[in-house]
């Protein structure tokens, strides 16, 4: 099964991908789309993904963007473990809470909007830094009043990590990179404790990419 993924190790929407990667144990070849130096801009990346964005998957010459499409195409693929629920309640839970990020928070703090926020209206590096502080935490402070409604046991929805848990600690990174203080949210640190403990999160991290090594 050959799955190549264009990634970028700060990408929150590839780290998703790369956990889901992991946890089926769901071996890729991992292809640089440097976001930071422009390169989704290339006319051979626009080739790969008109949208310009990553992560993209591609599989035995299918293309596929979206982390969450993603993920769900490599359920069908691999269905154990399987991180998007069958039951519909489930599901629709689970969904739920990854779109908190997905659609909610992380978007904006995304390349596009850091560099629309300093081209539109000046914003300097220190303000872009704020803003993205502050959506990001809004979005853990959301996770933080849902898990209190439905306790993670351990995680959010029970035995086995699901996308829910996949996208809570992409918010946990996002808090990393932007130095959002995590201390108001004990729920969140319990459930990213429970993530991080397994290795297919902490391989995924985006500190634990090559990428990441090479720029710092």
């Amino acid at each position: 099964m050959a799955i190549q993924l264009y990634d970028f190790w700060r990408s929150n929407a590839a780290f998703r991908v790369r956990v889901a990667l992991e946890l089926k144990r769901m071996p890729f070849e991992a292809i640089e789309i440097d976001l930071l130096a422009g390169r989704q801009f290339d006319p051979a990346y626009a080739e790969v993904n008109p949208e310009l964005v990553v992560p993209t998957l591609v599989h035995n010459g299918d293309r596929f963007s979206q982390s969450l499409a993603i993920i769900e195409y490599l359920d069908h693929l691999q269905p154990d473990p399987r991180l998007i629920p069958l039951d519909p309640r489930e599901r629709a839970y689970a969904q739920s809470l990854a779109l908190v990020s997905i659609a909610d928070s992380h978007p904006l703090t995304a390349p596009r909007v850091r560099k629309h926020l300093g081209a539109a209206f000046d914003a300097d590096a220190a303000t872009v830094e704020a803003w993205c502080r502050t959506w990001t935490s809004e979005g853990l402070a959301a996770y933080e009043r849902l898990l209190a409604k439905r306790p993670a046991a351990p995680f959010a929805l029970g035995a086995a990590p699901t996308i829910a848990d996949i996208c809570i600690a992409g918010q946990i990174v996002l808090a990393e990179l932007y130095d959002a203080k995590l201390t108001p949210f004990p729920n969140v640190i319990a459930l990213g404790e429970q993530c991080f403990g397994l290795a297919a999160f902490a391989e995924a991290h985006p500190y634990r990419q090559r990428g990441y090594a090479i720029q710092h």
